[in-house]
């Protein structure tokens, strides 16, 4: 912890001397833009000014496991959580709701959610208690438990995520995880989807503005990678483009990822989704962990419907094993 607390002062008294060298109404003077690996990044001028290697910066971000890892660590962990979740009609109006508190006990390897109190709104569950809906499923996959499962860990090399021996609901279910955890990444199995979100790759890249600069997030220095649709898109590049935009905090010393949100829109007749997601990390000891988890957004696959939804967790109570 004593290595951990002086990395971290050291980091913050580096950042605070650059932000005093070059304060911060140069960084809006003096930006740079430079080509790494086959794609344009725009720098802030603190930025350039404290050497950063872009091109290493780029492929530590296509690298990065601690978003995915921060997730896994919920498995391991004992923790309460508030639940809310909110669906809606066509129109926009509120057809359904579920809030909740619920417990995460967790054990050796094991862990089980026990439900703390719960009110619900409109016809939330179907007639033999299941969730009617798609988000509401996918909610429950990621945070609850409620039958005692063991064998649970968070080493992230052996949690790879695969779409092998799944179909259906189950399918789709993944394929929004891959999306979730893995922006950039490969999502397979996608009709006509294609290599649309390898954004950081070159062909995809020349579709969006790369921005990095280095500002405070809750008081501590972070680097600030952004990727933003171009505004000059013509029409057909604007339909190859799956991302509006993706705003990723790395803390400054550890490049851990303290707070990511971004939009998404694909439509592809028979698959199509229109969403936007904001994570908020927060650590308590060696953990990190999702604190705030925010998702908006409307989805749907041919003969299935669509469905709009939104939803916010909020994890505290944090205890370890």
């Amino acid at each position: 912890m004593r290595i951990s607390c002086l990395t971290d002062l050291l980091a913050s008294c580096l950042y605070s001397a650059i932000i005093l060298l070059f304060p911060s109404h140069l960084a809006a003077q003096g930006r740079d833009t430079v080509e790494a690996e086959g794609r344009l990044v725009t720098l802030s001028e603190v930025v350039v000014r404290s050497g950063t290697d872009v091109a290493g910066f780029i492929r530590r971000v296509r690298t990065d496991t601690t978003f995915y890892k921060a997730f896994r660590n919920l498995r391991v962990l004992s923790y309460q959580s508030l639940n809310d979740i909110r669906m809606f009609d066509r129109r926009g109006r509120l057809e359904a709701s579920l809030r909740s508190r619920t417990r995460q006990k967790a054990w050796r390897g094991c862990r089980v959610t026990e439900t703390l109190e719960q009110s619900t709104t409109g016809a939330f569950f179907n007639q033999q208690g299941g969730y009617r809906y798609y988000t509401a499923r996918l909610y429950d996959g990621l945070f609850f438990s409620f039958d005692t499962v063991c064998g649970q860990h968070n080493r992230v090399a052996e949690a790879r995520r695969t779409l092998t021996g799944k179909s259906g609901l189950d399918r789709r279910k993944e394929q929004l995880k891959m999306l979730f955890f893995d922006p950039g990444g490969d999502i397979p199995g996608i009709p006509l989807m294609g290599d649309k979100v390898r954004i950081f790759d070159p062909a995809q890249a020349r579709l969006y503005d790369f921005d990095i600069d280095i500002q405070d997030w809750r008081g501590k220095p972070c680097y600030v990678f952004s990727i933003r649709q171009k505004k000059s898109l013509g029409f057909l590049d604007r339909d190859k483009a799956v991302f509006n935009d993706m705003v990723t905090w790395f803390d400054y010393s550890s490049f851990e990822v303290m707070q990511r949100r971004y939009t998404m829109r694909y439509d592809a007749g028979v698959y199509s989704f229109d969403v936007r997601m904001e994570v908020e990390m927060s650590k308590v000891g060696d953990w990190l962990y999702p604190a705030v988890i925010r998702y908006d957004g409307e989805w749907g696959v041919a003969l299935k419907g669509r469905e709009k939804g939104l939803f916010t967790a909020t994890v505290y109570g944090i205890s370890a094993d």
